[in-house]
């Protein structure tokens, strides 16, 4: 979970109790001047995040496997984030534009058609990748949990109690998910790529990898204008309709795990707001903070 000043993560561990760590973290606005700039921001938010996202992984799969496993060191995760990045580019990137070559006898000398193809089969891999890793046990509660998280963000955006049945009731789907703005710069791709043209093969490979912060914080103005906007938010809806493969239904004992999360990440003064609106969900209470 991500507060205005801080982060949290939380897992149940083998003995049943819930912890949750917390980290303080300004916003990345207050940080630094370039988190001000449009664009700019969206790939030092793109790389926090993954930063984020990798230690919350570690810290959680250190807890549930027990105290003997060890947390991934800083170089760990560089080194983790450097394989997932290297991955993408291959296999969401250069495998597409490399089928779109071969495709060129259906194209022809079409710009427009070989950007689309190439898009088209970007578009193809991704789902058939969420929905393949999809079929694993792990990666499947690992979505149910995803569900959980939005579940709960959207009982506490609405300003409902944040109790079981009130919380259950939402969408497991959210617009600001980062499933949204992976679409939204698979999308976006097809129109910067098309712009470039077919130049030989190894400058149309190397503007598929230069080109990925562009799009990325191209990507990031639209996700957040989207929010921001409600005419934008038409632009979010393929995001939504993908999220049917990353976010399942969770139980109630996950929604409680969220639930801890948030209120970690919220803080004590934060807290205090929460009980005038009514009990929390007493499963989350009990959680330990590390």
């Amino acid at each position: 979970m991500r507060a205005p000043t801080a982060w949290s993560v939380a897992v149940r561990r083998p003995d049943g109790v819930i912890e949750a760590r917390r980290e303080e973290l300004p916003r990345l606005s207050s940080r630094s001047r370039l988190a001000k700039i449009p664009f700019i921001r969206g790939i030092m938010v793109l790389g926090e995040s993954l930063t984020l996202g990798f230690r919350a992984l570690s810290w959680s799969a250190q807890k549930a496997a027990g105290e003997d496993e060890e947390e991934l060191s800083k170089a760990s995760i560089v080194g983790a984030m450097t394989i997932a990045l290297v991955f993408f580019v291959a296999f969401f990137m250069l495998l597409p534009l490399l089928v779109a070559r071969g495709a060129e006898r259906l194209v022809g000398e079409s710009t427009i058609l070989f950007n689309v193809v190439d898009g088209l089969v970007r578009i193809l891999f991704f789902v058939a990748y969420i929905w393949a890793i999809g079929r694993s046990k792990d990666i499947k509660r690992v979505f149910e949990y995803h569900g959980a998280e939005h579940k709960t963000i959207h009982a506490y955006e609405a300003g409902d109690p944040l109790q079981m049945a009130a919380i259950q009731r939402y969408s497991p789907r959210h617009p600001r998910c980062g499933t949204n703005f992976l679409l939204i710069v698979i999308l976006i791709a097809i129109v910067v790529f098309t712009a470039v043209g077919r130049p030989s093969l190894p400058w149309l490979v190397a503007s598929r990898i230069v080109l990925i912060p562009v799009i990325a914080g191209f990507s990031y103005e639209v996700l957040k204008a989207a929010a921001d906007y409600r005419w934008m938010a038409v632009a979010s809806r393929p995001g939504i309709w993908l999220q049917r493969l990353t976010t399942s239904e969770p139980s109630d004992d996950q929604v409680e795990v969220a639930v801890a999360s948030l209120l970690a990440a919220l803080g004590d003064e934060a807290r205090a707001s929460l009980d005038e609106r009514g009990p929390i969900t007493p499963g989350a209470l009990g959680y330990e903070v590390s």
